[in-house]
Protein backbone atom coordinates (compact mmCIF):
# COMPACT_ATOMS: atom_id res chain seq x y z
CA UNK A 1 0.00 0.00 0.00
CA UNK A 2 2.64 2.20 0.63
CA UNK A 3 4.54 1.56 -2.50
CA UNK A 4 1.55 2.34 -4.85
CA UNK A 5 0.96 5.62 -2.49
CA UNK A 6 4.63 6.86 -3.23
CA UNK A 7 3.54 6.11 -7.11
CA UNK A 8 0.31 7.85 -7.18
CA UNK A 9 2.45 10.97 -5.53
CA UNK A 10 5.18 10.99 -7.85
CA UNK A 11 2.93 10.41 -11.06
CA UNK A 12 0.56 13.29 -9.67
CA UNK A 13 4.22 15.86 -9.35
CA UNK A 14 5.06 14.91 -12.55
CA UNK A 15 1.67 16.29 -14.21
CA UNK A 16 1.85 19.43 -11.97
CA UNK A 17 5.13 20.81 -13.78
CA UNK A 18 3.75 19.82 -16.87
CA UNK A 19 1.05 21.64 -16.50
CA UNK A 20 2.78 24.43 -15.05
CA UNK A 21 4.86 24.48 -17.81
CA UNK A 22 2.02 25.11 -19.98
CA UNK A 23 0.13 26.86 -17.96
CA UNK A 24 2.16 30.27 -16.92
CA UNK A 25 6.15 29.29 -17.11
CA UNK A 26 8.08 30.15 -20.33
CA UNK A 27 9.62 27.16 -21.99
CA UNK A 28 13.24 27.34 -22.75
CA UNK A 29 13.66 28.65 -26.48
CA UNK A 30 17.28 28.60 -28.41
CA UNK A 31 18.87 31.94 -29.34
CA UNK A 32 21.20 31.68 -31.76
CA UNK A 33 24.60 33.24 -30.54
CA UNK A 34 25.00 35.81 -33.72
CA UNK A 35 27.99 37.39 -35.29
CA UNK A 36 31.05 38.09 -32.70
CA UNK A 37 31.06 41.76 -32.75
CA UNK A 38 33.76 42.70 -30.30
CA UNK A 39 37.03 41.86 -28.95
CA UNK A 40 37.08 40.96 -25.07
CA UNK A 41 36.58 43.46 -22.38
CA UNK A 42 39.77 42.96 -19.76
CA UNK A 43 39.90 44.16 -15.91
CA UNK A 44 42.56 43.71 -13.69
CA UNK A 45 41.21 43.70 -10.61
CA UNK A 46 44.18 42.62 -8.41
CA UNK A 47 47.04 44.22 -8.31
CA UNK A 48 45.85 47.57 -8.85
CA UNK A 49 48.12 49.92 -10.97
CA UNK A 50 51.02 51.19 -9.08
CA UNK A 51 50.20 49.22 -5.96
CA UNK A 52 53.31 48.12 -3.87
CA UNK A 53 53.82 45.38 -1.39
CA UNK A 54 55.96 45.32 1.45
CA UNK A 55 56.61 42.33 3.85
CA UNK A 56 59.45 41.37 5.47
CA UNK A 57 59.90 37.74 3.39
CA UNK A 58 62.44 38.27 0.56
CA UNK A 59 59.99 36.67 -1.73
CA UNK A 60 56.00 37.28 -1.54
CA UNK A 61 52.88 36.20 -3.23
CA UNK A 62 50.54 38.03 -5.25
CA UNK A 63 47.36 37.63 -5.70
CA UNK A 64 45.82 38.32 -9.55
CA UNK A 65 42.34 38.99 -9.58
CA UNK A 66 40.54 39.56 -12.97
CA UNK A 67 37.67 39.82 -14.87
CA UNK A 68 37.10 38.86 -18.58
CA UNK A 69 33.16 39.45 -20.44
CA UNK A 70 33.43 38.93 -24.16
CA UNK A 71 30.23 39.31 -26.27
CA UNK A 72 29.50 35.79 -27.28
CA UNK A 73 32.50 33.18 -26.06
CA UNK A 74 35.75 33.77 -24.30
CA UNK A 75 37.92 30.98 -25.40
CA UNK A 76 41.44 31.44 -24.03
CA UNK A 77 43.19 33.20 -21.29
CA UNK A 78 46.58 33.44 -20.25
CA UNK A 79 48.24 35.59 -17.40
CA UNK A 80 51.70 36.60 -17.12
CA UNK A 81 53.96 37.91 -14.78
CA UNK A 82 56.71 39.99 -16.02
CA UNK A 83 55.97 38.51 -19.69
CA UNK A 84 56.55 34.72 -18.60
CA UNK A 85 52.95 32.66 -18.64
CA UNK A 86 51.96 31.01 -14.96
CA UNK A 87 48.66 30.05 -16.01
CA UNK A 88 46.69 29.13 -19.04
CA UNK A 89 42.73 28.29 -18.99
CA UNK A 90 40.01 27.34 -21.69
CA UNK A 91 37.45 26.01 -19.59
CA UNK A 92 34.93 27.78 -17.76
CA UNK A 93 31.85 27.76 -15.89
CA UNK A 94 30.21 31.12 -17.80
CA UNK A 95 31.88 31.43 -21.11
CA UNK A 96 30.75 35.27 -21.62
CA UNK A 97 31.58 36.42 -18.41
CA UNK A 98 34.75 34.77 -16.40
CA UNK A 99 35.99 35.77 -13.01
CA UNK A 100 38.82 34.27 -11.57
CA UNK A 101 42.43 34.61 -10.02
CA UNK A 102 45.24 33.51 -10.12
CA UNK A 103 47.99 33.26 -6.97
CA UNK A 104 51.84 33.93 -7.89
CA UNK A 105 54.02 32.97 -5.22
CA UNK A 106 57.51 34.15 -6.47
CA UNK A 107 57.49 38.10 -6.04
CA UNK A 108 60.87 39.80 -5.21
CA UNK A 109 62.04 43.37 -4.78
CA UNK A 110 61.78 45.23 -7.70
CA UNK A 111 59.12 46.33 -10.48
CA UNK A 112 56.62 44.21 -11.51
CA UNK A 113 54.33 43.61 -14.52
CA UNK A 114 50.77 41.63 -14.63
CA UNK A 115 49.39 41.28 -17.75
CA UNK A 116 46.21 39.26 -18.77
CA UNK A 117 45.35 38.37 -22.93
CA UNK A 118 42.16 37.14 -23.47
CA UNK A 119 40.76 35.68 -26.58
CA UNK A 120 37.31 34.63 -28.06
CA UNK A 121 36.25 32.29 -30.44
CA UNK A 122 36.83 34.51 -33.56
CA UNK A 123 40.59 34.93 -32.63
CA UNK A 124 39.85 38.60 -31.18
CA UNK A 125 42.00 39.25 -28.42
CA UNK A 126 42.71 42.14 -25.94
CA UNK A 127 45.45 42.44 -23.49
CA UNK A 128 45.35 44.74 -20.08
CA UNK A 129 48.97 45.43 -17.96
CA UNK A 130 48.94 47.16 -14.85
CA UNK A 131 52.37 47.83 -13.23
CA UNK A 132 53.15 47.12 -9.17
CA UNK A 133 56.40 46.64 -7.31
CA UNK A 134 57.61 44.89 -4.36
CA UNK A 135 60.11 46.61 -1.89
CA UNK A 136 61.62 45.97 1.44
CA UNK A 137 59.41 46.57 4.24
CA UNK A 138 61.05 49.60 5.30
CA UNK A 139 63.42 51.58 3.33
CA UNK A 140 66.18 53.85 5.33
CA UNK A 141 65.13 57.11 6.31
CA UNK A 142 68.67 58.63 7.76
CA UNK A 143 72.09 58.52 6.28
CA UNK A 144 74.42 55.84 8.03
CA UNK A 145 71.35 53.52 9.49
CA UNK A 146 72.92 50.17 9.93
CA UNK A 147 70.21 48.65 12.26
CA UNK A 148 66.37 49.80 12.73
CA UNK A 149 64.15 47.79 15.44
CA UNK A 150 60.56 49.71 15.44
CA UNK A 151 58.85 46.94 17.80
CA UNK A 152 55.73 47.03 15.91
CA UNK A 153 54.73 43.71 17.10
CA UNK A 154 58.27 41.41 16.37
CA UNK A 155 61.58 41.91 17.02
CA UNK A 156 63.02 42.45 13.69
CA UNK A 157 65.73 44.03 12.50
CA UNK A 158 63.85 45.80 9.42
CA UNK A 159 67.19 46.68 7.35
CA UNK A 160 68.57 43.23 7.40
CA UNK A 161 65.49 41.25 8.26
CA UNK A 162 67.26 39.13 11.04
CA UNK A 163 64.43 38.44 13.78
CA UNK A 164 66.53 38.06 17.38
CA UNK A 165 65.77 36.09 19.97
CA UNK A 166 63.69 35.46 22.74
CA UNK A 167 64.76 35.07 26.10
CA UNK A 168 62.08 34.71 29.09
CA UNK A 169 58.77 36.74 28.20
CA UNK A 170 59.23 40.42 26.69
CA UNK A 171 56.27 41.99 25.30
CA UNK A 172 55.26 45.04 23.53
CA UNK A 173 53.37 48.05 25.04
CA UNK A 174 50.89 49.95 22.93
CA UNK A 175 51.82 53.06 24.70
CA UNK A 176 54.48 53.06 22.02
CA UNK A 177 56.84 56.59 21.37
CA UNK A 178 55.75 55.68 17.21
CA UNK A 179 53.81 53.38 15.79
CA UNK A 180 51.47 50.64 17.38
CA UNK A 181 53.53 48.92 19.84
CA UNK A 182 57.11 49.58 21.63
CA UNK A 183 59.09 47.15 23.50
CA UNK A 184 58.32 46.19 26.73
CA UNK A 185 60.08 45.09 29.18
CA UNK A 186 59.70 42.20 31.95
CA UNK A 187 61.66 39.87 34.43
CA UNK A 188 63.82 37.94 33.19
CA UNK A 189 63.66 38.99 29.90
CA UNK A 190 65.37 40.40 26.79
CA UNK A 191 66.23 39.67 23.63
CA UNK A 192 69.41 39.33 21.34
CA UNK A 193 70.80 39.39 18.29
CA UNK A 194 74.30 38.38 16.18
CA UNK A 195 76.23 41.19 15.68
CA UNK A 196 79.32 42.16 13.75
CA UNK A 197 80.89 45.32 15.48
CA UNK A 198 83.86 44.94 12.74
CA UNK A 199 81.29 46.18 10.04
CA UNK A 200 79.85 48.43 11.93
CA UNK A 201 83.12 50.53 12.75
CA UNK A 202 84.72 52.39 15.59
CA UNK A 203 82.50 55.09 15.07
CA UNK A 204 78.86 54.99 15.86
CA UNK A 205 75.69 56.00 17.09
CA UNK A 206 72.79 54.50 19.37
CA UNK A 207 69.83 56.24 18.90
CA UNK A 208 66.26 55.05 20.83
CA UNK A 209 63.48 56.16 22.90
CA UNK A 210 63.22 54.95 26.93
CA UNK A 211 60.26 54.96 29.15
CA UNK A 212 62.01 54.89 32.43
CA UNK A 213 61.01 52.28 35.10
CA UNK A 214 62.96 52.74 38.39
CA UNK A 215 61.78 49.17 39.62
CA UNK A 216 64.55 47.39 39.59
CA UNK A 217 66.98 50.01 39.96
CA UNK A 218 69.61 48.73 37.61
CA UNK A 219 69.50 46.72 34.50
CA UNK A 220 71.78 46.47 30.78
CA UNK A 221 69.85 48.60 28.46
CA UNK A 222 72.19 47.70 25.49
CA UNK A 223 75.31 45.21 25.68
CA UNK A 224 78.19 43.87 23.28
CA UNK A 225 80.03 42.22 24.99
CA UNK A 226 82.73 39.19 24.85
CA UNK A 227 81.75 36.07 26.00
CA UNK A 228 83.50 34.88 29.81
CA UNK A 229 84.94 37.86 30.36
CA UNK A 230 86.40 37.57 33.66
CA UNK A 231 86.08 41.11 34.96
CA UNK A 232 82.84 42.75 35.12
CA UNK A 233 84.06 44.64 32.89
CA UNK A 234 85.35 43.89 29.18
CA UNK A 235 88.27 45.61 27.00
CA UNK A 236 86.21 45.30 24.38
CA UNK A 237 83.11 46.20 22.96
CA UNK A 238 80.04 48.46 25.19
CA UNK A 239 77.78 47.88 27.48
CA UNK A 240 74.98 50.65 27.57
CA UNK A 241 73.07 50.37 31.45
CA UNK A 242 71.90 51.93 34.61
CA UNK A 243 72.24 51.94 38.04
CA UNK A 244 72.00 54.07 41.29
CA UNK A 245 74.88 56.90 41.46
CA UNK A 246 74.81 59.20 44.41
CA UNK A 247 71.24 58.34 45.17
CA UNK A 248 70.28 58.69 41.66
CA UNK A 249 69.03 56.36 38.87
CA UNK A 250 71.95 56.99 36.10
CA UNK A 251 72.86 56.07 32.36
CA UNK A 252 76.30 55.19 32.12
CA UNK A 253 78.62 53.84 29.37
CA UNK A 254 81.46 51.34 29.34
CA UNK A 255 83.80 51.15 26.58
CA UNK A 256 86.34 48.51 26.00
CA UNK A 257 89.82 49.60 23.69
CA UNK A 258 91.13 46.43 23.69
CA UNK A 259 94.14 47.01 26.03
CA UNK A 260 91.66 48.92 28.97
CA UNK A 261 88.08 50.22 29.09
CA UNK A 262 86.69 53.55 29.58
CA UNK A 263 84.11 54.90 31.70
CA UNK A 264 81.16 57.51 30.58
CA UNK A 265 79.31 57.84 34.09
CA UNK A 266 76.11 59.50 32.15
CA UNK A 267 73.37 61.36 34.34
CA UNK A 268 70.36 60.88 36.47
CA UNK A 269 67.20 60.43 34.65
CA UNK A 270 65.01 60.70 37.27
CA UNK A 271 63.43 63.47 35.71
CA UNK A 272 61.86 61.10 32.84
CA UNK A 273 60.43 58.66 35.29
CA UNK A 274 57.23 57.77 33.11
CA UNK A 275 57.96 59.54 29.98
CA UNK A 276 59.36 58.94 26.45
CA UNK A 277 63.14 60.33 26.31
CA UNK A 278 65.41 60.07 23.61
CA UNK A 279 69.06 58.74 24.74
CA UNK A 280 71.67 58.86 21.74
CA UNK A 281 75.42 57.58 22.60
CA UNK A 282 78.10 58.30 20.14
CA UNK A 283 81.37 56.78 20.07
CA UNK A 284 84.23 58.49 17.45
CA UNK A 285 88.03 57.22 17.90
CA UNK A 286 88.46 59.80 20.37
CA UNK A 287 85.65 60.21 22.68
CA UNK A 288 82.42 59.29 23.66
CA UNK A 289 78.76 61.15 24.36
CA UNK A 290 75.94 60.49 26.21
CA UNK A 291 72.80 62.67 24.93
CA UNK A 292 69.47 63.15 26.45
CA UNK A 293 66.62 64.68 24.08
CA UNK A 294 69.85 65.99 21.99
CA UNK A 295 71.23 67.67 24.89
CA UNK A 296 75.03 66.51 25.78
CA UNK A 297 74.95 65.22 29.09
CA UNK A 298 78.54 63.84 29.33
CA UNK A 299 81.49 63.10 27.38
CA UNK A 300 84.94 61.49 28.33
CA UNK A 301 87.82 60.87 26.09
CA UNK A 302 89.30 57.84 24.52
CA UNK A 303 92.76 57.19 24.13
CA UNK A 304 92.09 54.27 22.07
CA UNK A 305 89.80 53.34 19.64
CA UNK A 306 86.75 50.97 20.22
CA UNK A 307 88.07 47.26 19.93
CA UNK A 308 85.58 43.89 18.76
CA UNK A 309 87.42 41.06 19.77
CA UNK A 310 84.60 38.48 20.47
CA UNK A 311 82.01 41.26 21.23
CA UNK A 312 79.52 39.57 18.56
CA UNK A 313 76.03 39.36 20.02
CA UNK A 314 74.21 42.31 21.07
CA UNK A 315 71.55 42.38 24.53
CA UNK A 316 68.69 44.39 23.94
CA UNK A 317 67.41 45.22 27.46
CA UNK A 318 69.82 42.96 29.74
CA UNK A 319 73.19 42.56 30.42
CA UNK A 320 72.43 39.18 29.96
CA UNK A 321 74.10 36.32 29.12
CA UNK A 322 77.66 38.18 29.04
CA UNK A 323 77.19 41.21 31.80
CA UNK A 324 75.65 39.67 34.65
CA UNK A 325 78.40 40.56 37.08
CA UNK A 326 77.16 43.73 39.11
CA UNK A 327 73.18 42.63 38.72
CA UNK A 328 72.76 44.50 35.61
CA UNK A 329 69.97 41.82 34.44
CA UNK A 330 66.77 42.84 32.87
CA UNK A 331 65.63 46.24 32.27
CA UNK A 332 61.65 46.54 32.83
CA UNK A 333 61.28 50.15 31.55
CA UNK A 334 60.02 50.40 27.68
CA UNK A 335 62.03 50.73 24.66
CA UNK A 336 61.25 52.15 20.97
CA UNK A 337 62.59 53.09 17.82
CA UNK A 338 65.95 51.65 18.14
CA UNK A 339 68.49 52.83 15.51
CA UNK A 340 72.53 52.02 15.11
CA UNK A 341 74.56 54.63 12.85
CA UNK A 342 77.61 53.52 11.35
CA UNK A 343 78.95 57.28 12.04
CA UNK A 344 79.52 58.86 15.19
CA UNK A 345 76.50 61.84 14.81
CA UNK A 346 76.89 65.17 15.68
CA UNK A 347 74.60 67.01 18.35
CA UNK A 348 72.69 68.92 15.39
CA UNK A 349 72.51 65.41 13.56
CA UNK A 350 70.46 64.02 16.92
CA UNK A 351 68.25 66.98 17.21
CA UNK A 352 67.58 66.60 13.37
CA UNK A 353 66.86 62.98 14.22
CA UNK A 354 64.64 63.82 16.88
CA UNK A 355 62.24 66.27 15.16
CA UNK A 356 61.74 63.28 12.59
CA UNK A 357 60.97 60.89 14.98
CA UNK A 358 57.58 63.23 15.59
CA UNK A 359 56.57 61.91 11.88
CA UNK A 360 54.10 58.74 12.54
CA UNK A 361 52.91 58.87 8.82
CA UNK A 362 54.33 59.96 5.74
CA UNK A 363 52.73 59.47 2.03
CA UNK A 364 54.75 60.94 -1.21
CA UNK A 365 51.69 59.32 -3.16
CA UNK A 366 54.69 59.10 -5.87
CA UNK A 367 54.14 55.03 -6.53
CA UNK A 368 51.50 53.90 -4.74
CA UNK A 369 49.64 54.13 -1.62
CA UNK A 370 52.51 53.53 1.20
CA UNK A 371 52.98 54.77 5.01
CA UNK A 372 57.25 55.34 4.60
CA UNK A 373 56.95 55.45 8.34
CA UNK A 374 55.66 52.08 8.93
CA UNK A 375 54.14 48.98 7.63
CA UNK A 376 50.47 49.54 7.70
CA UNK A 377 48.12 47.89 6.22
CA UNK A 378 46.16 50.24 3.56
CA UNK A 379 43.19 49.86 1.84
CA UNK A 380 42.33 51.03 -1.05
CA UNK A 381 37.91 51.77 -1.67
CA UNK A 382 36.84 52.14 -5.48
CA UNK A 383 39.12 53.54 -7.76
CA UNK A 384 41.48 56.46 -6.82
CA UNK A 385 44.12 57.02 -8.80
CA UNK A 386 47.80 59.23 -9.51
CA UNK A 387 47.70 62.71 -10.63
CA UNK A 388 50.70 62.80 -13.02
CA UNK A 389 52.11 65.86 -11.48
CA UNK A 390 53.33 66.83 -7.92
CA UNK A 391 54.59 69.46 -5.80
CA UNK A 392 57.41 67.18 -4.49
CA UNK A 393 58.71 63.33 -6.37
CA UNK A 394 57.02 62.04 -9.12
CA UNK A 395 53.35 61.95 -9.04
CA UNK A 396 50.11 63.03 -6.55
CA UNK A 397 46.77 61.03 -5.20
CA UNK A 398 44.23 61.75 -7.17
CA UNK A 399 40.95 62.02 -6.27
CA UNK A 400 37.64 59.74 -7.82
CA UNK A 401 34.10 59.11 -7.52
CA UNK A 402 32.95 57.15 -4.16
CA UNK A 403 37.19 56.19 -3.70
CA UNK A 404 39.57 56.72 -0.95
CA UNK A 405 42.10 55.20 1.31
CA UNK A 406 41.65 53.67 4.72
CA UNK A 407 43.94 52.21 7.20
CA UNK A 408 44.43 51.37 10.77
CA UNK A 409 45.18 54.96 13.20
CA UNK A 410 47.15 53.07 15.78
CA UNK A 411 50.16 54.73 16.40
CA UNK A 412 48.71 57.87 14.90
CA UNK A 413 46.65 59.20 17.90
CA UNK A 414 48.14 61.08 20.92
CA UNK A 415 46.88 64.03 23.14
CA UNK A 416 49.10 65.68 20.36
CA UNK A 417 48.77 65.42 16.82
CA UNK A 418 49.67 67.48 13.57
CA UNK A 419 48.95 66.76 9.82
CA UNK A 420 50.42 68.78 6.83
CA UNK A 421 49.37 68.12 3.35
CA UNK A 422 49.95 69.84 -0.04
CA UNK A 423 46.31 70.06 -1.92
CA UNK A 424 45.08 71.19 -5.82
CA UNK A 425 41.65 72.08 -4.97
CA UNK A 426 38.60 70.25 -7.25
CA UNK A 427 35.29 72.41 -6.02
CA UNK A 428 32.78 69.46 -7.62
CA UNK A 429 31.64 68.37 -5.69
CA UNK A 430 31.62 71.49 -3.58
CA UNK A 431 31.46 69.97 -0.48
CA UNK A 432 34.00 66.70 0.64
CA UNK A 433 36.04 64.80 3.38
CA UNK A 434 39.54 65.16 3.54
CA UNK A 435 41.34 63.18 6.80
CA UNK A 436 39.30 61.59 8.80
CA UNK A 437 39.83 59.49 12.33
CA UNK A 438 36.43 59.31 13.96
CA UNK A 439 34.32 56.76 15.80
CA UNK A 440 31.33 54.86 14.47
CA UNK A 441 27.83 56.43 14.99
CA UNK A 442 25.75 53.81 17.39
CA UNK A 443 22.29 55.35 16.75
CA UNK A 444 23.06 55.33 12.95
CA UNK A 445 24.05 51.94 12.63
CA UNK A 446 23.78 50.43 9.46
CA UNK A 447 22.80 53.67 7.59
CA UNK A 448 26.19 55.30 5.75
CA UNK A 449 24.80 57.89 4.46
CA UNK A 450 24.16 59.34 8.09
CA UNK A 451 27.11 58.71 10.26
CA UNK A 452 28.15 61.82 12.09
CA UNK A 453 29.20 61.19 15.63
CA UNK A 454 31.62 63.79 16.78
CA UNK A 455 32.22 63.11 19.85
CA UNK A 456 35.96 61.83 19.67
CA UNK A 457 38.57 61.95 16.87
CA UNK A 458 38.62 64.75 14.10
CA UNK A 459 37.70 65.78 10.76
CA UNK A 460 39.33 67.69 8.64
CA UNK A 461 37.16 68.54 5.60
CA UNK A 462 35.67 71.39 3.08
CA UNK A 463 32.36 72.65 1.91
CA UNK A 464 31.22 75.91 0.09
CA UNK A 465 32.64 79.27 1.15
CA UNK A 466 32.27 82.95 -0.17
CA UNK A 467 31.80 82.83 -4.09
CA UNK A 468 34.23 80.71 -5.95
CA UNK A 469 35.92 79.55 -2.96
CA UNK A 470 35.82 76.51 -0.59
CA UNK A 471 36.54 77.22 2.84
CA UNK A 472 38.41 74.61 4.88
CA UNK A 473 37.41 73.38 8.12
CA UNK A 474 37.96 71.01 11.91
CA UNK A 475 36.18 69.74 14.04
CA UNK A 476 37.54 67.69 17.15
CA UNK A 477 35.74 65.55 19.76
CA UNK A 478 36.67 65.23 23.70
CA UNK A 479 34.86 62.88 24.41
CA UNK A 480 31.55 64.55 25.29
CA UNK A 481 31.68 67.42 22.47
CA UNK A 482 32.48 68.52 19.71
CA UNK A 483 34.78 71.82 18.92
CA UNK A 484 34.56 73.35 15.86
CA UNK A 485 37.91 75.09 14.41
CA UNK A 486 35.66 77.28 11.37
CA UNK A 487 37.86 79.73 9.91
CA UNK A 488 35.17 81.73 8.24
CA UNK A 489 36.12 83.75 5.03
CA UNK A 490 40.10 83.42 6.35
CA UNK A 491 40.04 79.94 5.04
CA UNK A 492 38.54 79.80 2.12
CA UNK A 493 40.63 78.49 -0.81
CA UNK A 494 39.86 79.89 -4.66
CA UNK A 495 38.47 77.44 -6.88
CA UNK A 496 41.67 77.95 -9.06
CA UNK A 497 44.10 78.21 -6.51
CA UNK A 498 46.52 75.61 -7.20
CA UNK A 499 48.63 73.89 -5.09
CA UNK A 500 48.37 74.97 -1.52
CA UNK A 501 49.62 73.88 2.01
CA UNK A 502 47.00 73.07 4.27
CA UNK A 503 47.93 72.01 8.15
CA UNK A 504 46.32 71.50 10.98
CA UNK A 505 47.74 70.84 14.99
CA UNK A 506 45.98 69.95 18.33
CA UNK A 507 47.19 70.46 21.34
CA UNK A 508 46.02 69.58 24.70
CA UNK A 509 44.37 73.19 24.80
CA UNK A 510 43.97 73.97 21.41
CA UNK A 511 43.14 73.56 17.95
CA UNK A 512 44.66 75.55 14.72
CA UNK A 513 44.45 75.26 11.12
CA UNK A 514 47.00 76.66 9.38
CA UNK A 515 46.69 77.52 4.94
CA UNK A 516 50.36 78.23 3.06
CA UNK A 517 51.76 78.27 6.56
CA UNK A 518 49.32 81.09 8.05
CA UNK A 519 47.19 80.16 11.09
CA UNK A 520 43.73 80.90 9.78
CA UNK A 521 41.39 79.91 12.65
CA UNK A 522 42.36 78.83 16.59
CA UNK A 523 39.64 77.12 18.95
CA UNK A 524 40.65 76.34 22.90
CA UNK A 525 38.89 73.39 24.19
CA UNK A 526 39.86 70.73 26.46
CA UNK A 527 41.70 68.31 24.68
CA UNK A 528 41.43 65.78 22.03
CA UNK A 529 39.71 61.81 22.97
CA UNK A 530 40.22 58.77 20.54
CA UNK A 531 37.70 56.42 21.91
CA UNK A 532 36.09 54.01 18.89
CA UNK A 533 38.59 56.12 16.41
CA UNK A 534 40.35 53.27 15.57
CA UNK A 535 40.89 54.27 11.45
CA UNK A 536 42.05 56.97 9.39
CA UNK A 537 40.32 57.43 6.04
CA UNK A 538 41.71 59.66 3.87
CA UNK A 539 40.54 62.04 0.76
CA UNK A 540 36.42 61.50 2.31
CA UNK A 541 34.57 61.69 5.10
CA UNK A 542 33.21 57.84 4.59
CA UNK A 543 32.57 55.78 6.46
CA UNK A 544 32.57 57.42 9.57
CA UNK A 545 31.46 61.08 8.77
CA UNK A 546 28.60 61.18 5.79
CA UNK A 547 25.85 62.64 7.79
CA UNK A 548 26.98 66.09 5.93
CA UNK A 549 27.55 64.77 2.58
CA UNK A 550 31.26 65.18 2.97
CA UNK A 551 32.12 61.87 0.67
CA UNK A 552 35.28 61.80 -1.77
CA UNK A 553 37.56 64.76 -2.53
CA UNK A 554 38.53 64.69 -6.07
CA UNK A 555 41.08 66.90 -5.58
CA UNK A 556 44.91 66.02 -5.27
CA UNK A 557 46.72 65.09 -2.43
CA UNK A 558 50.46 64.90 -1.87
CA UNK A 559 53.23 65.11 0.82
CA UNK A 560 50.82 63.96 3.31
CA UNK A 561 52.45 63.92 6.96
CA UNK A 562 51.60 63.49 10.22
CA UNK A 563 53.49 64.19 13.45
CA UNK A 564 52.60 63.01 17.73
CA UNK A 565 53.22 66.70 18.61
CA UNK A 566 51.90 69.97 17.79
CA UNK A 567 53.68 71.57 15.26
CA UNK A 568 54.72 75.42 15.72
CA UNK A 569 54.51 77.97 13.07
CA UNK A 570 57.73 77.47 12.11
CA UNK A 571 58.01 74.01 12.03
CA UNK A 572 55.00 74.27 9.94
CA UNK A 573 56.51 76.90 7.21
CA UNK A 574 60.17 74.48 7.58
CA UNK A 575 57.45 71.14 6.35
CA UNK A 576 56.44 73.58 3.26
CA UNK A 577 59.82 73.83 2.23
CA UNK A 578 61.03 70.11 2.77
Amino acid sequence: MKIIDKIFIGLFSICLMLSSCSDGIDPITPVEAGADAAAPQVNILSPIEGSTIKVLEEVSTVNIKFEVVDDIEVANIQVAVDGNTVASMNEFLDYRVVKDEVIFDNVINGEHTVTVTATDLDGNTTTKTVNFSKEPPYTPRFANEYLYMSFDGDYTDLLSLRNATQVGMPGFTEDAFLGGRAYQGAEESYVTLPFDGESLGQEFTVFFWYKFNPDPDRGGILVMQPEGASEPTASSGFRLFREISQGEPTIKLNVGTGNSHVWNDGESIAAYEGEWMNVAVTVSTTATKIYFNGVLQKEASLAEPIDWSGANLMSIMSGAPRFTQWDHLSDESAMDELRIFDAALSQEEIQALIGASAETLYMPFDTGYDDLIANREVTVVGSPGFAGESVEGSNAYAGAEDSYLTLPSAGLTGESFSATMWYKLNADPNRAGILVIGPEDPDNAGYPETQNNRTSGFRFFRENGAAGHQRFKLNVGDGTADTWVDGQTDADVPNDAGWVHLAFTISPTTAIVYINGVAVKESTFSGIDWSGSDILSIMSGAPRFTGYNHWSDLSYLDELRFYNKALTQEEIEAAMGE
